[in-house]
């Protein structure tokens, strides 16, 4: 089967959320890329069983971050235009943190860095190309089958350190 770009880009973006959420221990309920009326994917993530260890706003922010990094790391550039929505979500909570726009976009771009450094990290990203196989295959997985994608691919990775 052939896919387009954007397809493509769009699992790459779904799966960054995805394994974002895994990486903070969000529990995810689905990933998908078929697309409704609001957007071209979606990745769902378990309500009222997560408690956050650490800044619940940053785990957000980092969360919402997962999707358009993994994307740029995939085309070569950010496509904010195409990921409007999680920026919104983004700029909403850095707004809530600090005083300021100027504040708002340093802590905006902290956290894309450290976004960038955890999908760098060993059998992150080979989780994230993981789940992208299984989207582009399937359109939606369940949030089981991203843990045990996820889980893998990060404990090969420490196998082979």
């Amino acid at each position: 089967m052939t896919f387009s770009p954007d397809e493509i880009a769009t699992a790459y973006h779904e799966a960054g959320h995805a394994v974002m959420a895994l990486v903070l221990g969000r529990p995810v309920q689905r990933v998908s890329i078929e697309p409704n009326h609001l957007r071209l994917g979606h990745c769902a993530i378990k309500k009222g069983t997560f408690r956050p260890s650490g800044d619940p706003l940053e785990t957000e922010i980092l969360f919402m971050l997962g999707g358009p990094a993994a994307e740029a790391r995939h085309v070569g550039e950010y496509s904010w235009d195409a990921a409007a929505q999680d920026l919104r979500g983004v700029r909403a909570l850095t707004t809530q943190r600090t005083a300021g726009e100027r504040q708002a976009e340093r802590l905006e771009q902290r956290l894309l860095a450290k976004t960038e450094h955890i999908l760098n990290r060993p059998g992150v990203w080979t989780a994230v190309e993981r789940i992208v196989e299984e989207l582009l295959r399937c359109t939606t997985i369940s949030g089981r089958a991203a843990r045990h994608l996820f889980e893998h691919a990060t404990a090969e990775a420490a196998g082979n350190q």
